[in-house]
């Protein structure tokens, strides 16, 4: 695991659906005054130049953010998603990418707390650096799975946990169902996200419907938004696609989903039979 490094994948499609899914959230949760708590349980660099090496190896971020960063006729919603990659990239060329620190810096208030994990030491630097001096937040070189026993429930009773593990280790997937259980234990009413790549392994395959399993009685329900851009690579590899699951979700989320998943397949897609599908539980 620690040798994983997002800058290779920064910007790619699947970034996009965790970004602009995590940006929705955070949007709605600042409309109540009430300050909320934003754990990220891996965290990585917080921001990626996409004119470096790694990023430059598949230059995955042409058919991710590449393909929306001059579209003419993005709906509204998308459209805000990229205005902050633009402010992120101080209203240039696409030359960086931001990660989910950076999307939370330009949206949490000075009021909110800010809680980001990551174990790869060169990241948590970069990471540090760049995020360590705001207002109410931790930079830990800490496993994020462990730290959410002691972090739930946050003080003001208002939060969102965001899980994105690299699934490069297939324990991954059990520790993610394990910490989504843990937020339902010890907060059950936050707002849990956890980002799911589509691959070809029994583990990938079983973990959405174990995870409606483990949020059954959630207080609102959940909600699992994929998006299926690329066909499958030789000898049945590569990431064929992505999908959100969110525990809690907040009002209004299913909607602007609903309105942007048909025109993400399109816009993202590799090969014609993109697809995308959105299921809700409510209890």
């Amino acid at each position: 695991m620690l040798a994983y490094r997002h800058a290779f994948h920064a910007g790619n499609h699947a970034d996009v659906l965790k970004h602009f899914v995590l940006v929705q959230v955070l949007r709605r949760m600042a409309e109540k005054d009430k300050p909320f708590t934003l754990i990220d349980t891996h965290a990585g660099a917080g921001g990626y130049s996409l004119e470096g090496r790694y990023a430059l190896k598949h230059a995955e971020f042409e058919g991710g953010i590449g393909r929306l960063w001059s579209h003419d006729a993005l709906p509204s919603a998308l459209a805000d998603f990229v205005d902050l990659v633009r402010q992120f990239n101080g209203g240039g060329a696409l030359e960086q990418y931001p990660g989910s620190p950076a999307f939370a810096q330009m949206l949490l208030r000075a009021t909110d707390p800010l809680h980001l994990y990551e174990l790869h030491p060169t990241e948590h630097r970069i990471l540090a650096a760049f995020l360590g001096a705001r207002p109410h937040t931790r930079v830990l070189m800490a496993d994020g799975f462990a730290a959410l026993a002691k972090d739930l429930p946050p003080p003001s009773r208002r939060g969102v946990v965001l899980i994105d593990p690299p699934y490069e280790l297939k324990t991954d997937y059990a520790k993610a169902l394990g910490a989504v259980r843990t937020c339902l234990e010890r907060f059950a009413t936050g707002v849990v996200l956890v980002w799911l790549p589509q691959v070809a392994l029994v583990e990938a395959q079983q973990l959405p419907r174990r995870l409606a399993n483990a949020a059954a009685a959630a207080p609102r329900g959940w909600l699992h938004a994929r998006l299926t851009v690329a066909p499958v690579g030789e000898r049945g590899l590569g990431l064929t696609g992505s999908s959100m699951f969110v525990v809690n979700p907040p009002h209004g989320l299913h909607d602007a989903l609903r309105d942007v998943l048909p025109f993400l397949a399109l816009a993202l897609a590799q090969f014609d039979g993109a697809t995308h599908a959105l299921e809700q539980h409510v209890p």
